[in-house]
């Protein structure tokens, strides 16, 4: 008996292959238990994440309790606090550090810089930097006060009593030197000088400077104690200026007069 032909054999393949389905694995399937878990642990997490907020802004238990001010020299922490008026009760996490800033700085001038901080659970510390003063300007609209100036040049505050070992800055526009140096650099300008030069002086010397006296732009000069004066000149190469006149005193601890204008050629007289 003969055998199937070929193109039976091929129907009879294809029925076959038809009837055995698609090859390879079954997709997979997502089985209910699997499902049920991702459903559950979605619910828990949605629980906790209510439950911190509820324990951060609703709770009794992270709310400002107590606020603490340190860094002051001039100033009391309790004039710190004041100025701050951080909202005791509030929520530890809602409270704006930002505002708590600018509160402080706008109400307190001698505060140079300011770091609020807040210490879990219950508190709120602020850490104030004071400005210092390097030099003191008579203030003309209030006898016998003084106005302070810091290293920038910021005027921060009036005092009825100079503090000791600050200078006084003395202007001197009525000569005619010092008048075309107003008009061409302004006073805000001149005082900036000023500042520059009380801050290169070596710390000995400027324990012992009583004025910083500025004529114009490059004339400035010192008024020391036992009446010794230094000319300065401008506020230019400041440092090298300082160490120059640090050496010209010990080499010459009985002259009343030095120049350091030109650094490189530095003289001093007067015994």
């Amino acid at each position: 008996m003969a055998g199937a032909s070929t193109a039976d054999r091929g129907e009879r393949d294809e029925a076959e292959a038809s009837s055995a389905g698609p090859s390879g694995p079954p997709p997979p399937r997502l089985r209910l238990p699997r499902l049920r878990t991702l459903v559950v642990s979605g619910v828990l997490l949605a629980l906790i994440g209510a439950g911190v907020v509820w324990v951060l802004y609703g709770s009794q238990w992270l709310r400002v309790e107590r606020v603490t001010a340190s860094g002051t020299d001039v100033l009391t922490p309790g004039q710190v606090r004041e100025a701050a008026a951080v909202p005791v009760g509030a929520p530890l996490v809602s409270v704006d550090t930002g505002a708590i800033e600018e509160r402080i700085r706008r109400s307190l001038p001698r505060v140079d810089s300011v770091d609020v901080v807040r210490s879990w659970p219950h508190g709120i510390g602020l850490k104030v930097t004071e400005r210092k003063p390097v030099l003191l300007i008579e203030d003309a609209g209030n006898s016998g006060k003084f106005i302070e100036v810091d290293h920038e040049g910021v005027r921060f505050a009036t005092v009825d009593k100079a503090p000791k070992g600050v200078p006084r800055l003395e202007l001197t526009p009525d000569q005619a030197g010092a008048a075309a140096s107003l008009r061409r650099f302004g006073t805000d300008r001149l005082l900036r000088e000023a500042v520059r030069v009380a801050g290169n002086l070596p710390a000995a010397v400027g324990r012992d400077t009583r004025t910083v006296r500025v004529r114009s732009y490059d004339d400035i000069s010192l008024g020391l104690t036992g009446g010794r004066t230094v000319v300065w000149g401008s506020a230019e190469k400041g440092g090298a200026k300082g160490r120059v006149l640090r050496g010209l005193m010990k080499a010459a601890p009985k002259a009343s007069h030095f120049d350091v204008s030109v650094p490189t050629a530095p003289a001093s007289s007067g015994s």
